[in-house]
């Protein structure tokens, strides 16, 4: 971006943050209350508090707190696993060599646990009116593979697609829904919590989460017997034996007492957050509206927890921009802008922001493996002899999109000087 001498803004004296984590006091009491009762270990009051606010925030039954969302994760696909396949032989995962549809546009976490258990990823393309996974791509994707039982959908960014339909094709083909609300904590469907969709569900509080404990989550389910089983795992397996006694695989995945004090402290203000993410979005909303970008799509019947504000370059806007596998290069251009130059111009005023997720289709590990769309396959759809080619949602939205500093505690000054950076570069 050119910006004449007499017209550089100035640098920002504090770092705007993506989303960073805001502590209120209660948590630093809970935190104490573990210290002074010297419950320092993975049991306790706050863990006992945390998964009964959780269960009860996401209106399901039960909920179990452990040491990471992805751990939650992994411990939902072995539950899965076994009870689509049977219990494995001790060294073999839950779903080696089955075919799970995933998440495409996402994290790389809500596709991990599949690969620890041996699985084969199978993408299912994103829905362009919700970033989210495409309910008629993966009713395709069971239509070309009718042995898959097993499906991965994320939340993205906080705001939800239509989890509720992805779950009624899931029922229709006899498949396990796992749903990966890691990012939409709070967030509803037709007035229905994020986290109670699916079969299981996790949720996350990273440090940069809607609420946080610095690190942890929750394997959320209406399985008492799962629940069970997945307290079990998370700590070693230990059987009831005055002695250790194993029987099957364990980990060391139970949330310590002390980050659970955080997590029930924070609680207190998931709606207070809520609203000022909210108040984030909508600002940049009415900043940027007469620009050629779109925000995050939010979904009829849908109430967002507002969590990563983002937005979308028109086609007919985007300067040339050619990414590598780790840099990136790009043409200015007046009135044109891309991801690369607007992130280059927000952080040159101290503020973070960065790309949209990267398919997992496109990463360097994943490339082989099947990725389906609304007109089946996206691999393989080109050769010299036929003309055409296939539209990929996803990695269209990577190549145009950008989430901006959306951080709660970010002054509306603050956010103004964003605006005006990203106006700059349309100039």
């Amino acid at each position: 971006m050119f910006i004449p001498e007499n017209h550089k803004i100035e640098k920002n004296p504090e770092r705007i943050w993506l989303s960073s984590p805001t502590m209120h006091g209660p948590e630093f009491e809970y935190m104490k209350e573990a210290y002074d009762t010297n419950w320092m270990s993975t049991v306790g009051k706050n863990i006992n508090e945390v998964e009964k606010i959780a269960a009860e925030k996401a209106e399901v039954k039960y909920a179990v707190g452990l040491s990471a969302c992805t751990a939650a994760l992994h411990l939902c696909v072995k539950l899965a696993g076994e009870r689509l396949y049977g219990k494995p032989a001790i060294s073999h995962g839950a779903v080696e060599g089955k075919k799970v549809f995933c998440s495409d546009m996402t994290f790389d976490a809500t596709l991990n646990p599949v690969v620890y258990e041996g699985g084969i990823p199978i993408f299912i393309d994103t829905e362009r009116e919700s970033w989210n996974m495409d309910p008629v791509a993966l009713e395709k994707a069971f239509e070309m593979y009718p042995e898959v039982k097993l499906v991965i959908s994320a939340e993205l960014y906080g705001f939800p697609g239509r989890m509720d339909e992805i779950k009624r094709v899931c029922e229709k083909h006899g498949a396990l829904l796992i749903e990966d609300a890691a990012e939409a904590m709070g967030a509803t469907i037709d007035g229905r919590q994020c986290g109670s969709f699916g079969d299981y569900a996790a949720i996350s509080y990273n440090g940069n989460k809607i609420i946080t404990g610095s690190s942890g989550g929750c394997l959320l389910t209406n399985s008492l017997e799962d629940a069970n089983k997945a307290r079990k795992w998370s700590t070693q397996s230990r059987e009831n034996a005055p002695w250790y006694q194993h029987e099957e695989v364990g980990y060391n995945y139970r949330m310590s007492n002390v980050i659970a004090g955080v997590v029930r402290g924070q609680y207190e203000y998931l709606e207070e957050h809520i609203a000022q993410k909210k108040a984030v979005y909508e600002r940049y909303k009415a900043g940027l509206a007469d620009l050629p970008v779109k925000m995050n799509p939010i979904v009829e019947g849908t109430e967002p927890n507002y969590w990563l504000s983002s937005l979308i370059i028109d086609e007919s806007a985007m300067c040339k921009q050619v990414r590598g596998e780790t840099d990136v290069c790009y043409m200015p251009e007046h009135g044109k802008t891309c991801p690369t130059e607007i992130l280059e111009s927000i952080s040159s005023i101290n503020a973070e922001g960065r790309p949209i997720w990267k398919p997992m289709h496109m990463q360097p590990m994943y490339r082989m493996h099947e990725v389906v769309g609304r007109d089946g396959s996206l691999r393989c759809r080109t050769n010299a002899y036929i003309a055409g080619g296939v539209e990929d949602i996803g990695a269209d939205i990577f190549q145009r999109g950008v989430c901006l500093p959306s951080d709660n505690k970010m002054t509306a000054e603050e956010q103004e000087l964003v605006i005006e950076v990203i106006r700059g570069c349309f100039e």
